[in-house]
């Protein structure tokens, strides 16, 4: 199985700063976190940012949908003011900004391939090169993720050395042969679905279980009880009080 932390950081620490922005990896680690989770999307020039939301309305002062607007227009936008007025002027990251603050933090990282239709296995040819060229060799391989299967399957091809997760909501009743073909390490699961059964028989067929979005200590417990790998948290720094 991939070695991973118990408490991975989602979107960085989204409760203290802006998800998905510089300002909010800088305090994942800052709050002690290993690993931070962020979102890899294309924009209408095929650049590739670190941005959640289909549009841009409710992180930025940008408005309309990513993918019909230009990276130009886009890192000119402001993504701080809306969460709190320290944080005005945080912008929209490219990827290479992120991966190179992962570095210079020493943070290693699951990125999640966004799934845009129709442009999911064009994202993964786009953000993987990019990806293995920031990321220093020397260090421990990152993971790559989406709810998309056919981005996964394209991950797999371009970049076969660094693992592989896929999202859900449901386990799917063909995750053995998903795993099998897709040569996953990881199954990133919906925690509100997932039930100890499943965790048994992913984990006892030689997979990680990843669970998603879990702010509540009460609830991780139950979930490592469960024999959950991993956990990603909007409160990394609280999380890391308790496991």
């Amino acid at each position: 199985m991939i070695k991973i932390p118990r408490i991975i950081a989602h979107r960085g620490s989204p409760r203290a700063a802006p998800e998905n922005t510089l300002a909010s990896f800088r305090q994942a680690a800052a709050e002690g976190a290993a690993w931070v989770e962020f979102d890899a999307s294309l924009t209408f020039d095929t650049r590739v940012i670190v941005f959640h939301d289909d549009d841009l309305d409710r992180t930025s002062d940008g408005s309309g949908p990513v993918s019909q607007t230009t990276f130009d227009v886009i890192t000119a936008l402001d993504a701080g003011r809306w969460f709190a007025p320290a944080f005005t002027g945080e912008m929209i990251p490219s990827l290479e900004e992120a991966i190179e603050q992962f570095v210079a933090l020493g943070l290693n990282f699951n990125m999640e391939l966004k799934t845009d239709p129709g442009r999911e296995v064009e994202l993964a040819e786009t953000a993987l090169p990019i990806a293995i060229e920031c990321w220093p060799a020397s260090l421990p391989v990152p993971l790559v993720s989406s709810f998309s299967l056919q981005a996964v399957a394209a991950a797999k091809e371009v970049a076969p050395q660094w693992p592989r997760g896929f999202l859900f909501d449901r386990l799917p009743e063909n995750w053995r042969e998903l795993g099998a073909s897709l040569d996953l390490a990881s199954f990133n699961a919906n925690q509100k679905h997932l039930t100890r059964e499943q965790v048994m028989e992913v984990r006892g067929a030689g997979y990680a279980v990843m669970t998603y979005t879990v702010n509540e200590p009460a609830r991780a417990e139950t979930l490592f009880g469960w024999g959950v790998d991993a956990i990603f948290t909007d409160i990394p720094g609280e999380m890391l009080k308790h496991f």
